[in-house]
């Protein structure tokens, strides 16, 4: 029995980064075998064995190694990996077996499809998901993996894909340091028309010069997902200043630059895209709120006591101080994700968590226990807390002027 380190690690490994998670490959033994050492079987599509000590995960070669010397299985398994990149194998004595050439690939900084890449489309957001990772260190997409994608699209080869592994790569994305590059690189492919056509559709759609000097709303979009990131390590947060203009994308071309409603029309685009992937409530509640509310945000100062309480309201932001935070964090970085407008304070926020802080310190069991009509308590309450965010906007507005 030989084991051999593969895939991730021995790829940071020759990259100089720490290595977390170590997978092995193992030739000469059967899953039997591996059993009885007390390795634990795991996994349905590919399984794996758990070390019975450390819980690295070590796998048999894949395909048929009927006939197959050592070398040639551990070859035929890499050859069934996403990239060249991932595609290398360390051996006990030092050597590496690198059928594909990653390590040339790596010295390039060059993201190249293995022979078999186009057997799984899951692996074009995995190769968008490298990109990203590994921007700050020059990688690039190769012209012939990019043209192989391109094609993969056209023939509908995404169209199928299993909504929750579509997520899970948006998700793990949207945790890393640039998750803009990953969109990027899927409309760069061709593919975010097929993965996230509510995004891709808003590049070319102009907004006013006056409110956005970038004009292009797809531009906009990245631009305040590269804010939120710069404030927020959420994937909850970064998604919601992502998609909180997606309404735009169903202006009618005659109304242009302007986008009356878009607000209304994004919350239920959100709703439609989180049904198609399967994302999980707390997302999509977010999402919602802040593409139906941003602008409420943005206009805080204008908006009327009540008015701001029936949106605190909305965003439970009475019982979820919390949720509040997320909600300001993606409407701060829409207002600096533009052209000219990066360093901008934004004091909104400020006055809404101080609107918060105010309607919250209501006592309203006190309240209810004065109320001679039970029926009135909400309404009562709802006048109370209205009068505090009216205190809390005049101390604002002084400070403010």
């Amino acid at each position: 029995m030989h084991a051999y380190l593969v895939g991730g690690a021995v790829r940071d490994q020759l990259l100089g980064l720490p290595v977390s998670d170590r997978d092995w490959l193992v030739t000469g033994a059967t899953a039997e075998q591996l059993v009885a050492q007390g390795y634990r079987k795991v996994g349905q599509d590919f399984t794996v064995f758990l070390h019975p000590q450390n819980a690295e995960e070590y796998a048999l070669p894949r395909g048929d190694t009927r006939g197959r010397n050592e070398q040639e299985q551990v070859c035929d398994d890499l050859m069934q990996r996403d990239l060249t990149i991932n595609a290398i194998a360390l051996a006990a004595d030092g050597s590496y077996l690198d059928p594909l050439n990653g390590r040339q690939d790596l010295q390039a900084r060059r993201l190249r499809h293995t022979p078999t890449f186009q057997r799984d489309p899951i692996r074009v957001l995995r190769l968008a998901r490298f990109a990203a990772r590994f921007a700050d260190l020059g990688f690039r997409v190769a012209e012939e993996t990019r043209q192989l994608v391109r094609q993969m699209v056209s023939q509908g080869e995404l169209d199928q894909l299993v909504p929750e592994r579509v997520w899970s790569e948006i998700v793990r994305a949207l945790e890393g340091a640039n998750p803009g590059i990953f969109f990027e690189t899927l409309r760069d492919l061709g593919a975010l028309r097929v993965i996230l056509p509510e995004l891709d559709r808003l590049f070319g759609i102009p907004q006013p010069e006056r409110h956005h000097p970038e004009i292009d709303t797809g531009v906009h979009s990245m631009m305040v997902l590269h804010q939120a990131c710069a404030l927020s390590a959420e994937a909850e947060t970064r998604l919601a200043a992502l998609l909180h203009d997606i309404g735009k994308g169903t202006t009618p071309p005659a109304e242009w630059p302007s986008h009356h409603g878009h607000e209304q029309r994004g919350a239920k685009l959100v709703d439609r895209l989180c049904d198609r992937l399967r994302i999980p409530n707390r997302f999509r509640e977010l999402c919602r709120l802040v593409a139906e509310y941003h602008t409420h945000c943005h206009r805080a100062g204008e908006l009327k006591p009540a008015t701001l309480l029936r949106t605190l309201q909305k965003l439970d932001a009475l019982r979820r101080p919390e949720r509040l935070d997320q909600f300001l964090i993606a409407c701060e970085a829409d207002a600096r994700g533009r052209t000219g407008f990066e360093q901008q304070p934004y004091p909104q926020a400020d006055y809404f968590k101080a609107a918060q802080r105010a309607a919250a310190a209501v006592d309203t069991t006190a309240l209810a226990g004065k109320a001679t009509d039970q029926r009135m308590i909400p309404e009562i309450i709802f006048q109370a807390r209205s009068r505090a965010i009216a205190s809390a906007r005049k101390q604002w507005l002084a400070r403010e002027n």
